[in-house]
């Protein structure tokens, strides 16, 4: 029954810097990466020169290494979360530098093998003469120039080409084979493939970003969630305990006067009575829903008090259907209506006064009504206790636009206060 809203600001949850769920992080970087190697490999079916099996299982590799140095970089990313986005932009530029170049290695690594194959099959391929659809044969001859680039050089005998001559030279078709890596340098094919892996990692980093923002709002949005709770219940709190006050002034004037006119008994029997309700009213909490059922013993332990000071006078009357007592309701939400009821219909009066207290239900509205049919007078509005407007504001604070509350004189005399409140069949522990 106790309700679990903060009650102090202390309460709160810690406010830590949001991050990232794992889960997330784990998604993002297999998606990214799984992308990369369904692309590159549909690219491959288009232009590949070696083996398709091969190369496969190459790529798998180095997909699974881009997962994994991703995963790495994680937690260096992760100790700028709550960082300004400036910072944790520049910081993601720094730590993916290291993660591209090392991808770059291992991808030259991998396919190294593969580049030596297609190297040394070419030049097996082109090593021998081989015949000329004009007849005779294309003599075939590898070298490398300036610049370390492979050469293959075809004579083509229809021309009258031959070596050794300058005419020959220049009609020489020639095909251009990139260099191996020897002769080019490591560090200028692992640039190359470090940039590209660089812009993945770059574009990963950015989505992680993306996400961290995302948790910096959620986070931001629990807490005001959090201190709006925490504001309503304080508020709810104070309303609640205004009415204790309020009844215990009202008591105490009640057992004063018995006292006075010699009526021990009965004072004595009024103070065990305002025992057992204050029991009662201050076992839950002040901000918490309590059921019908407990609201209605409530205040049949108050008109037992008050009776007390009116046994001929007052009569009280519940009409609470057995469906409805587990219906929450705001502890002693009835408390200053009824209080009205006995100030200004059966105290205002010699005559015998009964106070109804109604539960019905309306569809899914929970409808409480506490009449009398006293003289009716409106001074319970303008009075000096919380009466109705307590009541108002409770109800306010708690169910917001969708309670609301009437009260009036009745045409057969007497006053009525109608409270119509959501109703829920939830069980109260």
């Amino acid at each position: 029954m106790a309700d679990r809203s903060p009650e102090r600001l202390d309460d709160l949850p810690d406010t830590t810097i949001p991050h990232v769920p794992t889960r997330q992080v784990l998604g993002s970087a297999i998606a990214l990466w799984l992308c990369y190697f369904v692309l590159i490999t549909m690219r491959a079916l288009v232009v590949e020169l070696g083996e398709f099996s091969d190369l496969l299982w190459r790529r798998a590799l180095v997909t699974l290494a881009g997962i994994v140095v991703t995963l790495l970089a994680w937690p260096l990313l992760r100790r700028f979360d709550g960082r300004p986005t400036g910072v944790r932009l520049a910081a993601a530029l720094l730590i993916m530098l290291p993660a591209a170049l090392a991808l770059a290695v291992v991808n030259q690594q991998a396919f190294a093998p593969v580049e030596a194959q297609m190297i040394a099959r070419l030049t097996d391929q082109t090593a021998q003469p081989k015949p000329h659809p004009g007849g005779g044969a294309s003599n075939v001859r590898v070298r490398h120039d300036l610049s370390g680039n492979l050469l293959i050089d075809i004579d083509d005998p229809t021309t009258g080409a031959r070596s050794g001559t300058k005419a020959a030279t220049d009609a020489r078709p020639i095909t251009l084979i990139q260099n191996p890596i020897e002769h080019e340098g490591l560090w200028r094919q692992l640039t190359d493939v470090a940039l590209g892996r660089y812009f993945l990692l770059i574009a990963w980093a950015a989505l992680y970003l993306a996400l961290g923002n995302a948790e910096m709002v959620r986070a931001a949005e629990r807490r005001e969630g959090e201190y709006r709770r925490a504001a309503k219940a304080a508020e709810l709190r104070s309303l609640r305990y205004q009415v204790n006050p309020h009844f215990l002034f009202n008591t105490l004037n009640s057992l004063s006067a018995l006292v006075m006119s010699g009526r021990g008994q009965a004072a004595e029997r009024m103070i065990q009575t305002m025992s057992s309700f204050y029991r009662h009213s201050l076992a839950a909490d002040p901000s918490a829903d309590v059921s019908l059922a407990d609201e209605i013993a409530l205040q049949r332990h108050y008109l037992d008090i008050e009776a007390v000071r009116f046994p001929e006078r007052l009569k009280p009357v519940f009409d609470v259907p057995d469906t409805l007592t587990a219906a929450p309701v705001p502890g002693m939400i009835l408390q200053p209506l009824v209080e009205n009821s006995i100030k200004y219909a059966v105290a205002a009066t010699t005559r015998a006064v009964t106070v109804r207290i109604v539960a019905r239900a309306d569809g899914d509205r929970l409808v409480l009504t506490i009449s009398d049919d006293g003289p009716g007078k409106t001074g319970m509005e303008s009075g000096t206790g919380i009466g109705l407007a307590n009541v108002r504001s409770r109800l306010a604070v708690r169910f917001g636009s969708d309670a609301h509350i009437a009260s009036g004189p009745l045409p057969d005399g007497g006053y009525a206060t109608t409270l119509t409140l959501p109703l829920s069949r939830r069980t109260l522990s």
